[in-house]
């Protein structure tokens, strides 16, 4: 078949091409007919592809799919074939192979533009940065005259770290260029020329850089931080402080600008220090910053002085947030005493008098005690006291029973003393009160999923989310992370592994979206010339899984892998996956007719009716993709925990659960020298972790369980191990652990959870090791409380049924409001403890 035309379809393939650069898809489709209808071109190579190509921009993908193999078979040498091939390659998401198909492309048209263009936006997505460099090379020897050309050959050697060169490109490309006025997109490049030099290292460069061509960036700000931080890396403090009270009057209230001013005055004691705080005040009566920031750095009498300078004003306003400001300083045992000492002492006065003290003549608003009493509940909260927490919120709602921010208090301490049921309740009151508020909207849903009521949460969201649709799927496509990580959370709770883990590769698929959206940036940037967020951007992207919603997500997978491991559902917890609990009409319509389709489906494939019709409806399908039961059923669940743990190795290497949880995965395969790399990097991060030390004792255990270990193997592990271990044997070692954390409540478990398994004959001792909850311990908290009840409940010291009534006897006598310490035969509701749901509606506390 010949691959060049005659005049008249030559002139209707051209029209092809328009018509798809147009998007005018149906026309192109009429014209590629009628070169088609031809029978002397029936099989012309480039028009069957370019007819696969509009095909596949109108969604047909499998019959696209065919007609572009087809005409890629018929004219292997055409560079039109190649590069069509590639761009439905590039659809389909298989970048590597569009890249191998632009290259053959390029082998019959070396110089074609657009190809080299494609070919350079794939490279820098995958992050081949030498193969870009290449491409762009070729662009800018093509293409000298256009400033994209210059400016991606720059960002080419700048990725790869060769600022030398990256600068020499865009000094030779300034020179071409005459810049009459303030020009942004200029200003652009010379931000981003200056942002190379800072990173060569050349500081004094980068200065004088600066200064030559500060007249021509419209930016001020920008310029002067820059000057600011060069000139306080190059330790020139005087010339960096000037800069930095200059920032500052610009923004008394960036504390960025305050740290750094103080690096640059470097003051030698606390009243130099204290001399550019009140300096700010006196300038800016108004601004919070000078008042707030030196209560991080005064003790004593000078805190107190200037603590009640600042709180009088913020409870007169009746600042929400004031507590919020403060809780940074709750980890100085002094300074919380003296809060203490001013706050209650603010209460008693103004209950007798209506001001702060004695010596005041001014009454105070009402309102000034409603926010004391809200302040002193969360100051007794955070301080443990639930107790005397709630009595004082409970004054605030007498006070004023419609203050929103009383009820979320409310609920906040119910969260921290352990009862999460009524948490959620009391955020739903808040909720009520304003039904317009997102923000309490989203918390509210936010406790109720952590209180395992799932359906009640989605109607929550669903108050905002897009009408017609589930608020579920409507969260789903606005990526509503912190939603998706709490149900997930919630559905393993409730031990629904298959909808755990589908909100699990949910995330994975949005963290998927975010990197592929990236793609539209390579060439919108150079473009538009927004060089120094690109760079930013593309470092962001790098590092993109070691982002907290990612880490939380693939934790909570890796888990939910481990369980269906260790206790692979039977045929009675597959039904339960199906079950309608916790699910709404709305969902449980769904569903039915999510499986009736599935049936459907199956019964047309028994019957080999595979139409397209119906395939083009599933494809794309990610529901169909994401099943939960299917998801619960997998055949190897520690390969797919692998596959959610090797991100965070890379990315989130220095946290010590990532190392922990693959200690977990590598131990359950058998792999010894894969956990004994586990426990060495948990090692660089946290060697005195309570779950190493379990680690490290059991890997001692799996190795000299282990007869058929490989000598060479064998060797490398008892080398590795002997500074692991100090060269004492197993029990002495954990007896030194135990020794050495007498204090430490998690140490005290883990050390004797190991000498449980160490020596099963020691279990009371390990018992009362364990169940310890003197007062000298450190960490004597409800969730380190709650892991020694796991432990006790899932049989880690063996069979106890009298010590964990005990122990949980123990533990709710120091924290009453807990449900998990509740006796059952209380039903959750304790004498001189929580209030019942009741009592709880009508605002009274028991």
């Amino acid at each position: 078949m010949p691959s060049t035309l005659p005049p008249k379809e030559n002139t209707l393939f051209k029209r092809v091409l328009k018509c798809y650069e147009q998007k005018q898809y149906k026309n192109g489709l009429k014209f590629a007919k009628q070169i088609l209808s031809n029978p002397k071109y029936s099989e012309h190579g480039e028009t069957l592809a370019m007819k696969g190509l509009i095909l596949n921009c109108l969604g047909r993908k499998d019959e696209a799919f065919e007609f572009v193999k087809k005409g890629l078979r018929n004219d292997l040498t055409s560079h039109v074939c190649w590069h069509v091939y590639g761009l439905v390659q590039r659809a389909y998401r298989k970048y590597e192979e569009a890249i191998k198909c632009y290259r053959n492309a390029l082998k019959f048209d070396k110089e074609n533009l657009q190809i080299l263009r494609d070919l350079s936006l794939l490279q820098v997505q995958m992050r081949d940065l030498e193969g870009y460099r290449e491409t762009r090379y070729q662009l800018l020897k093509l293409r000298a005259g256009q400033r994209q050309s210059w400016i991606g050959y720059a960002i080419s050697h700048h990725l790869i770290k060769d600022y030398n060169m990256a600068y020499k490109i865009l000094e030779e490309f300034a020179k071409s260029q005459t810049v009459t006025k303030l020009d942004n997109e200029h200003c652009e490049m010379l931000l981003y020329q200056n942002m190379i030099i800072r990173e060569s290292g050349k500081m004094k460069e980068a200065l004088d850089h600066l200064i030559t061509h500060e007249h021509q960036i419209p930016d001020k700000l920008a310029v002067t931080e820059l000057k600011a931080y060069i000139n306080l890396e190059l330790n020139n403090h005087k010339e960096a402080e000037n800069y930095y009270w200059d920032l500052l009057n610009r923004n008394p209230e960036n504390v960025g600008y305050y740290q750094q001013l103080e690096k640059a005055i470097q003051p030698k004691d606390t009243q130099e220090r204290m001399k550019i705080y009140i300096t700010m005040a006196e300038k800016f009566p108004k601004a919070q910053c000078p008042k707030r920031l030196p209560l991080n750095f005064l003790n004593g009498r000078e805190f107190a002085e200037k603590l009640d300078l600042y709180m009088r004003p913020a409870l007169r306003k009746g600042v929400p947030p004031l507590f919020v400001n403060l809780r940074s300083l709750y980890d100085n045992k002094e300074k919380v005493k003296t809060i203490d000492d001013i706050v209650v002492e603010y209460e008693k006065c103004l209950v007798e008098r209506s001001c702060f003290d004695e010596t005041e003549c001014m009454k105070e608003s009402p309102t000034v005690l409603l926010w004391t009493r809200c302040y002193l509940a969360q100051h007794y909260d955070i301080l443990g006291n639930t107790k005397l927490a709630l009595e004082y919120i409970e004054k605030a709602l007498e006070h004023t029973p419609t203050l929103i921010e009383a009820y979320m208090i409310k609920a906040r301490i119910y969260k921290h003393g352990g009862n999460i049921e009524q948490a959620a309740f009391w955020m739903d009151e808040a909720r009520s009160l304003d039904t317009a508020d997102r923000y309490v909207n989203s918390k509210c849903a936010k406790y109720q999923l952590r209180a395992n009521e799932i359906a009640k949460a989605e109607r929550t969201c669903g108050l905002f989310t897009r009408e017609g649709s589930l608020a579920s799927e409507n969260l789903n496509e606005m990526q509503c992370m912190w939603f998706q990580t709490e149900c997930g959370r919630a559905y393993k709770r409730l031990g629904n592994y298959g909808e755990a883990l589908k909100k699990c590769h949910e995330m994975e698929k949005h963290f998927e979206e975010i990197t592929e959206d990236q793609f539209d940036f390579h060439s919108y940037c150079l473009r538009k010339m927004t060089l120094c967020a690109y760079v930013r951007l593309l470092r962001l992207e790098d590092s993109l899984r070691g982002h907290h919603f990612y880490f939380k997500a693939s934790k909570l997978a890796i888990e939910c892998y481990l369980d269906l491991y260790d206790k692979p559902l039977s045929d009675s917890n597959k039904d339960s996956l199906t079950s309608t609990d916790n699910l709404s009409e709305k969902d449980l319509k769904k569903k039915k007719s999510k499986q009736r389709r599935a049936a459907k489906k199956a019964e047309i494939q028994e019957k080999g009716k595979d139409s397209k019709e119906a395939s083009q409806k599933n494809e794309g399908n990610e529901e169909n993709k994401l099943d939960a039961d299917t998801l619960a059923k997998v055949a190897d669940p520690l390969s797919e925990a692998v596959k959610f743990l090797k991100p965070l190795q890379t990315f989130c290497s220095d946290n010590i659960e990532t190392h922990l949880q693959a200690f977990e995965i590598y131990s359950r395969k058998d792999k010894l020298l894969l956990m004994l790399q586990s426990v060495k990097r948990a090692m660089n991060v946290n060697p005195t972790h309570p779950k190493l030390h379990e680690c490290l004792v059991k890997f001692h255990r799996k190795v000299t369980s282990c007869h058929n270990i490989d000598e060479t193997v064998s060797e490398v592990i008892k080398t590795e191990m002997k500074p692991l271990f100090g060269g004492s044997d197993v029990l002495d070692f954990n007896n030194g652990f135990l020794n050495k954390h007498q204090f430490s409540l998690p140490h005290q478990l883990a050390g004797a959870a190991m000498m449980c398994l160490l020596e099963p004959c020691k279990q009371t001792e390990a018992l009362s090791i364990a169940t310890s909850l003197g007062e000298d311990l450190n960490e004597r908290t409800i969730p380190v409380c709650a892991d020694v009840l796991d432990a006790l409940q899932t049989g880690r010291f063996g069979e106890c049924p009298e010590m964990m009534e005990e122990y949980k006897r123990r533990c709710h006598d120091l924290f009453p409001y807990c449900l998990i310490f509740m006796p059952a035969k209380h039903g959750g509701i304790v004498e001189n403890g929580p209030t019942s749901e009741k009592t709880a509606c009508n605002g009274s506390n028991g």
